[in-house]
């Protein structure tokens, strides 16, 4: 039988792991958990994880959170795009 619906590639509530690149500062981490936690309340400190680059001129913060929606998740990917201290996401 051939289902014309595609089932959702996440279903919520669900962890959810959210990554920001951006030019190694010593605030970075801040910034992107500030940004997250506009649409994630409650959420705590020991959620991000942070990684330079093997040269140090980048960084990478995992934010993982109990994602609720979709538009939650787009939402916060559309505060990174508008945030100057990021320049990518995954």
């Amino acid at each position: 039988m051939n289902d014309d619906k595609q089932k959702p590639l996440l279903e919520f509530p669900c962890e959810f792991p959210i990554k920001a690149i951006g030019k190694q500062r010593d605030d970075l981490d801040a910034i992107v958990f500030s940004i997250v936690l506009k649409h994630v309340p409650g959420l705590s400190e020991g959620s991000v994880r942070s990684r330079p680059s093997s040269k140090g001129n980048y960084c990478s913060i995992t934010v993982t959170f109990t994602a609720t929606s979709q538009a939650q998740i787009e939402a916060i990917y559309a505060d990174f795009k508008g945030c100057e201290h990021i320049t990518m996401t995954l």
